[in-house]
């Protein structure tokens, strides 16, 4: 590395610095000269032998080229150290420009995107309501029906269609008489009460048998995806095949099995489960109060952030959204461009997360925050636990540097959220089971 760079700075902008960086020409001079040696080796120049062509038609040919190779080798290798040099913490690329030979030096000028210098504001005036549940056993009782109802089979029904059972059925829907596409289909099958539908739509298809027919009317929502259909009027003229009712499996040995109880019956399965909701809930408590922390203390602080990050914050969202795309529908995410998930699309989200981290950043170096590496045990077991073989799980994660560096990563955050709740106003507030797992859900949406 250069040792001998002569660089100054100025702020221009409260979130840009530029650096005027020099460098010796003979730095520059002797990587020239060693390429043009280096070609005359394999040049082919008309009347002249491979390896025999005089330097001076070298240089004449080839000397201005191999001259801005070699400046731009010099840029890229010594821009960064020029950084570092000055302490300046940059974001996102340098942009170089007035490039430069003057006097003895090469001249040229980076300006940079910064990290911006913030006081955190307001930290003991957040107010944080606080989560809380507990696994009642009518939630437990009522956790092992939804693990039947996934495994449930139906059987042929008399009668009138009801709530839970599955109808196959024709229909056929017009607007104004006319018939639109994608409003027709055979044997459909549908479970009454999934509100699969549009509304009113199982509501018509409820008391009819097989072999009935009727026509139904309803009234596409607003909102309504299809935009030519959004708020329309239409009827479906409705063909019942077949009415099923729900069988749920007979809690047994045979059904036990299916979630590892071998022994204990129902009250192990039970206790596996209860284990199982209590583990949810404590993940969910952490995920609403850390999520109602950093919201408090986003109103407190505004402030501008550097384009590059918000940039590069919007390529990992829309990354991480093709990559769900991809496992959701088995496409290959080299399939989806940024023309399908546009900038726009993720721009807000983008910018709460970068603020958020420069203020996550900040509360860690302000009060000299550092990763209790007990509970990056912890939270390594409690992890574990969840897989078959906890102990491979657990020497995965303590062996492998980046792996356990993302976990310390997760502490580092939650131990910022520990250290805001003691300085802010907090409200412990009892919610259901329910309540807590659906509040989790809306603030990973």
């Amino acid at each position: 590395m250069a040792t001998d760079l002569q660089v100054t700075t100025n702020k221009v902008a409260d979130n840009q610095t530029q650096l005027t960086v020099k460098v010796p020409v003979e730095k520059i001079q002797n990587k020239v000269e060693g390429r043009i040696r280096q070609v005359a080796k394999t040049a082919k120049i008309d009347g002249f032998r491979k390896g025999k062509v005089p330097m001076s038609h070298i240089r004449a040919q080839y000397g201005a080229g191999i001259q801005q190779e070699v400046i731009n080798d010099v840029i890229r290798d010594t821009v960064f150290e020029a950084i570092k040099s000055e302490d300046v913490r940059a974001v996102g690329m340098p942009n170089i420009d007035d490039v430069k030979l003057e006097d003895d030096f090469l001249v040229y000028q980076a300006t940079v995107e910064i990290f911006p210098e913030i006081e955190v504001q307001g930290v003991s005036d957040i107010e944080v309501e606080r989560h809380s549940a507990a696994v009642s056993d009518e939630d437990v009782d009522t956790m092992i029906e939804n693990l039947q109802k996934q495994r449930q089979e139906f059987a042929d029904k008399e009668g009138a269609a009801a709530e839970g059972d599955q109808v196959t059925f024709d229909f056929e829907g017009s607007i104004d008489g006319e018939k639109f596409d994608g409003g027709s289909s055979e044997n459909f099958k549908l479970i009454i009460g999934s509100n699969q539908m549009i509304p009113g739509f199982e509501d018509g298809i409820k008391g009819m048998s097989a072999g009935d027919e009727k026509t139904i009317d309803v009234t596409f929502p607003e909102d309504y995806q299809a935009e030519e259909l959004a708020g329309k009027e239409a009827q479906f003229k409705i063909n019942v095949k077949q009415v099923e009712e729900a069988k749920l499996p007979e809690l047994n040995d045979e059904f036990f099995e299916l979630f590892g109880v071998t022994e204990g019956g129902l009250d192990q399965l039970k206790t596996d489960v209860r284990k199982n909701m209590e583990r949810e809930i404590k993940n969910a408590a952490r995920s609403q109060v850390k999520q109602a922390t950093f919201d408090a203390l986003l109103e407190k602080n505004e402030f501008d952030v550097p384009k590059s990050m918000i940039d590069q914050e919007i390529e990992r969202q829309r990354t991480m959204m093709m990559q769900r795309f991809a496992q959701q529908f088995g496409a290959n995410p080299e399939n989806f461009n940024k023309d399908m998930l546009p900038d726009e699309l993720f721009e807000d989200q983008a910018l709460r997360a970068a603020r958020l981290g420069i203020l996550v950043s900040r509360v860690i170096e302000e009060n000299k925050l550092e990763v209790d590496q007990d509970r990056v045990e912890t939270f390594i077991k409690e992890a574990a636990e969840n897989y078959e073989d906890p102990a491979e799980v657990i020497e995965y994660y303590t062996n492998d540097k980046q792996q356990r560096a993302n976990i310390e990563s997760v502490v580092l955050e939650d131990q910022v959220v520990d250290f805001l709740l003691s300085k802010g106003k907090v409200t412990d507030k009892e919610v259901s089971y329910q309540d807590l797992l659906a509040s989790q859900q809306q603030g990973m949406m």
